[in-house]
């Protein structure tokens, strides 16, 4: 279970992400008077509250890659912009695309990465840390989905990123989501480098059969 504090820190930062998107559609009423932005904070908040049921941290563990937290910084910054720019884009028509549609499918792909993005959290427990870090009594994971790819929360992050663009019907919220990839994989190279160098030919062995995010292309 997640401590009391971040409780409090998710909640609160979740809100400010949803209360980005309001500002960018011109306020509450506007807003919410649109179906699938009022399924969008429902799961939202549904996601968050289902991560306080894991073991995720921001460990160092035994050893940690100091010099990939940039991504964080990073990533949070491409957060930001994504709660806002495709709510404000899609209310001034600009660069938008397709109708209810389209903003449905954006929901779906919003859920379904916000699942996928989480599953890893659950399954590896107190060895998943938001940092590149090796943690106490660390072993190797390669069953379940970890069959197929090494890397399922950050593909979760991608369908999720990707879906709330679409859900505004953004091209803008597109190229954001696009832009997310550089530290996604800057992120990816420097966890394998780690893992190989404390699995060695183990993780060499599972690297060799199974792909990083999409199997069969990538």
């Amino acid at each position: 279970m997640t401590s009391p504090r971040m409780v409090v820190v998710g909640l609160v930062s979740t809100a400010l992400f949803i209360g980005l998107a309001v500002l960018g559609w011109n306020g509450p009423a506007a807003f919410f008077s649109h179906p699938p932005f009022v399924a969008l904070t429902i799961v939202t908040f549904a996601l968050v509250v289902a991560s306080f049921f894991t073991s995720g941290n921001l460990d160092p563990g035994l050893k940690e890659d100091r010099s990939n937290r940039w991504v964080i910084a990073a990533l949070g910054i491409l957060g930001i912009l994504l709660a806002w720019a495709p709510a404000y884009t899609d209310r001034n028509d600009i660069w938008t695309f397709g109708g209810d549609g389209v903003r449905w499918i954006g929901v779906a792909l919003y859920a379904i990465g916000g699942v996928l993005r989480l599953w890893p959290v659950f399954t590896l427990r107190r060895r998943f840390s938001g940092l590149v870090a090796i943690q106490r009594d660390h072993r190797l994971e390669t069953t379940g989905i970890y069959s197929l790819i090494r890397h399922p929360s950050y593909l979760g992050m991608i369908i999720l990123s990707a879906g709330w663009a679409l859900a505004f019907r953004s091209g803008v919220g597109l190229l954001i989501t696009a832009a997310m990839l550089i530290p996604i994989l800057a992120r990816i190279h420097a966890e394998e480098a780690m893992l190989s160098a404390q699995f060695g030919s183990a993780y060499e062995a599972y690297r060799a059969r199974t792909w990083r995010l999409i199997p069969g292309l990538y």
